[in-house]
């Protein structure tokens, strides 16, 4: 049974650039730099072979002047070439092939190829969400990340800057773009470009890449680079985890959420702590912190993720229906039966609006040809059987509209939930460092929320900043209680408190207990990663110390022991 590309077709931009599938944060990293460099066009490259290991090692034996004595370990260098310098795809195998350098520097997208570096889209929904921040903050954070990516290669010059102050890996990949020729823009398509649907998601990622950016005097570069991957597939996987939430209520309401223009989303009103407010498509993630299943607080962590999760059918219908709502906004604007808005596409709350009664006699006919079409195409020969599952959608006695998407989503949504469960797993890196998910390593396990080491690190340097002081930030310490509300609300990261509506609606006794364990474990995680101090069993001197002292007039004293 085979469907037209007009039936199959899936991607919207204006809901999320993402083409769901399993992503490697270092190559979403890798096509960014490409957009960061040319004002959110992706770049086009003249190279026609592929680059491979042997070519990276073989450059550093070519330049003794840069690379001293590395001709004489050949092996070692080729080790560290592999491990230090290059993302390899299936790597250990007989088809190991090289996708790019690591993305130690902005212009590693120069050396990446293609075939095995794609992002999915990736790398333009974050550049986009970036781009439409408000405030001028997107514009600042994309300021900062070409300022950090980029340092060390002069402009003038088109040459490394032998002053910079960067580390070995850096240095070398920077040398390497001395043999390489400028790049260009790839303008030919032009370049989709869509307020998102939750902007205030988009002004909290700005916000925590500058914050994070804050520390790059301090921090080496190689796990800044970690940091940033961690804070931006994270916000990626909240974004799209609040994406099962917003959209199948927009298509319900028929329209846009009042809640969500620009002038009244809560992230306008927003505390330091609370940037959602009242939002209702706010996303709670309970999460085990001990990260042991089988315990009770595992398996809260386990209902918690399956409530978001099982949300995904229902995405797949809204989104079906959006984007074939979208492609009759066009046929209706082609025929003259209606006016392109002023701003040159339709939005999301507009198109959904064809739902509603005006023009029901055109969307009717419509969809009636839809219908038509795929009843004639998966049918096969001319007096073929019907497919059960389209004639039980035939005899529910719904609209056309409604009957199309109820049949596409019968034959193309178990297709699409897969990629769409892959793209998440990988977004929240799944079981991996900095991991917001697990999942046990058997056949079916559940997955459950986690709070990775890692990803706990990142969050733990954003909380104790504090607006205010001579560069912008200054560091503070936070009480463990504060920084629990810190997470929940500007996150929606739950520890001590289950998320109500998320899963969620009473607290047993057994629940209050696992809750407690979480805070211990909790308390201990914090410990493990340097920044929690009790100085005495009073409850106000159990605090969160910033790693590193940065006061309010802009002087640092550096890492704390």
């Amino acid at each position: 049974m085979s469907l037209s590309k007009r039936d199959r077709e899936f991607r919207l931009p204006k809901i999320s650039y993402l083409d769901f599938k399993q992503l490697e944060m270092d190559r979403v990293l890798t096509a960014f730099f490409a957009r960061l460099a040319h004002n959110g066009y992706p770049s086009r490259l003249a190279r026609s072979f592929e680059l491979s290991v042997d070519a990276f090692v073989e450059f550093t034996f070519e330049h003794p002047e840069w690379f001293k004595k590395f001709q004489e370990n050949p092996d070692v260098v080729r080790r560290w070439v592999e491990t230090h310098l290059l993302d390899l795809v299936n790597r250990g195998k007989a088809n190991e092939a090289l996708a790019a350098p690591r993305p130690l520097h902005g212009f590693t997208y120069r050396f990446r190829n293609p075939k095995h570096s794609r992002d999915y889209g990736a790398a333009q929904h974050l550049y986009e969400m970036l781009y439409m921040a408000r405030k001028g903050a997107g514009q600042k954070a994309l300021e900062h990340l070409h300022h950090f990516f980029f340092q060390g290669h002069d402009k003038v010059t088109g040459k490394a800057n032998a002053g910079a102050m960067i580390d070995v890996e850096t240095q070398a990949l920077l040398r390497l773009l001395d043999e390489v020729k400028g790049d260009a823009p790839d303008t030919k398509s032009g370049r989709d470009s869509f307020s998102p649907l939750c902007v205030g998601a988009a002004d909290l990622l700005a916000e925590d890449i500058q914050r994070l950016l804050f520390y790059q005097r301090f921090i080496p570069r190689s796990v800044m680079v970690d940091y940033l991957k961690v804070l931006i597939a994270f916000h990626l996987g909240l974004y799209h985890l609040r994406l099962l939430k917003l959209l199948p209520a927009l298509v319900r309401k028929k329209g846009s959420d009042p809640t969500c223009a620009t002038g009244a989303c809560p992230m306008n009103a927003k505390s330091p702590d609370n940037p959602f407010g009242d939002c209702p498509y706010r996303v709670g993630l309970l999460v085990d912190v001990a990260g042991q299943p089988g315990t009770p607080m595992a398996t809260l962590a386990e209902r918690s993720a399956d409530t978001h999760y099982r949300r995904i059918p229902t995405f797949v219908r809204a989104y079906f229906a959006t984007k074939k709502l979208d492609e009759f906004a066009t046929d209706l604007v082609r025929r003259g039966k209606l006016s392109m808005p002023a701003s040159g596409d339709f939005s999301v709350g507009e198109v959904l609006q064809l739902l509603d009664a005006p023009l029901k006699a055109e969307r009717e006919k419509f969809f009636g040809q839809r219908i038509s079409s795929l009843v004639e195409e998966t049918s096969g020969a001319k007096h073929a059987e019907l497919d059960p599952e389209l004639k039980a959608v035939t005899e529910m006695g719904l609209s056309e509209v409604d009957a199309y998407i109820e049949m596409i989503v019968a034959l193309r949504g178990r297709f699409h939930r897969q990629y769409i469960v892959e793209c998440l797993d990988s977004l929240l890196l799944k079981n991996r460092s900095g991991a917001a998910l697990a999942q046990g390593r058997t056949k079916n396990a559940p997955r459950r929320f986690v709070l990775d080491s890692r990803l706990l690190e990142v969050l733990l340097q954003i909380a104790v900043l504090k607006p205010g002081g001579a560069e912008g930030f200054h560091t503070g310490e936070l009480r463990v209680d504060e920084l629990l509300v810190f997470l929940r609300e500007r996150y929606g990261i739950y520890i001590d408190q289950l998320p109500r509506g998320d899963g969620f609606a009473t607290t047993s006794i057994e629940d209050r207990r696992a809750l407690r364990d979480n805070v211990r474990a909790f308390t201990g995680r914090l410990r493990e990663v340097g920044f929690y101090r009790d100085l005495s069993d009073a409850y106000v001197t159990q605090t969160i110390t910033p790693r590193y002292r940065i006061a309010e007039g802009g002087t640092a004293q550096g890492e704390q022991p």
